[in-house]
């Protein structure tokens, strides 16, 4: 018998499934609002159990990592998820270890912290730029794995997802940056000389899924060139790999407000903010 041909897609082929055609506004809300619904009850059940989430966003530009984040923490608490995006390491965090400026930010009982970008920064964009050595890369590919399997014995829930975005509609994003003075503030210079470096992002990509893609914590892939259903798809998922309890509801009825009594409204000259709408 011959070899059996691999049917496994590389993450820059789009997975099975209908066509990804764009998403009615109106269903989207309707199914985000579920969603978001069980994102609060995930939210009262890490309370409750003391659990820890950990969930890292990575892909490529424009990939939508910003804007599914921003729904997966707009009906939630920020006492309990917490979005961490370092800035530049300083000159003290360039001499620690090089996980040591994340480690700071994991969770604690009752967190869900999410990394918009994370210490796979080292994987792509360091190596891809040029920002560290070869060496270092290894050394980072051959440690992470070591680590996220402490993090994991330690009682942490890590979720790690990589966004997709096909060539074509990286262009396109990046070219309605370019047009909107709305979104010029998500053009860097960065975005700029990683958009020709396409193929070296894809190399980085497969080499960093070969090495950190693990029992303990595997990649998930979601394929965002349609960002409603992409944010649906993604959110959907975290919420399957959390043994969350479905949230009851509250049994409260609203007490009776006081009466008036002797007060009375006082004549104060307050500055009102002015109603041109």
């Amino acid at each position: 018998m011959g070899k059996k041909k691999s049917t496994k897609k590389s993450a820059d082929e789009p997975a099975e499934g209908p066509p990804r055609t764009k998403m009615p506004r109106k269903e989207y809300e309707a199914e985000m609002a579920v969603l978001q619904g069980e994102l609060v009850a995930m939210q009262e059940w890490v309370k409750s159990t003391g659990a820890k989430i950990c969930i890292v966003f990575e892909g490529r530009d424009t990939a939508g990592k910003g804007g599914t984040i921003k729904r997966i923490v707009e009906r939630v608490s920020p006492r309990v998820f917490r979005v961490v995006a370092l800035p530049t390491p300083t000159d003290r965090e360039k001499s620690q270890m090089y996980l040591q400026r994340y480690m700071a930010h994991f969770p604690a009982a009752g967190e869900v912290v999410i990394f918009d970008r994370s210490w796979y920064n080292r994987a792509g964009v360091e190596r891809v730029m040029g920002f560290c050595t070869p060496e270092q890369t290894q050394r980072f590919l051959n440690m992470t794995p070591l680590v996220e399997k402490a993090m994991v014995d330690s009682g942490i829930i890590l979720l790690k997802y990589w966004l997709e975005v096909s060539a074509d509609e990286q262009t396109r994003r990046l070219k309605s940056r370019m047009d909107d003075p709305r979104k010029t503030w998500k053009l860097s210079p960065m975005d700029l000389k990683s958009y020709k470096r396409w193929y070296d992002y894809s190399r980085a990509r497969d080499a960093m899924f070969a090495a950190t893609d693990t029992a303990w914590a595997p990649w998930f892939v979601a394929n965002n060139d349609v960002k409603k259903r992409g944010r649906l798809n993604i959110i959907s998922h975290l919420l399957s790999q959390v043994p969350y309890e479905p949230f009851p509801g509250l049994d409260v009825e609203l007490p009776n407000r006081q009466k008036a009594g002797n007060y009375r409204e006082p004549s104060l000259a307050v500055r009102r903010v002015p109603t041109p709408f």
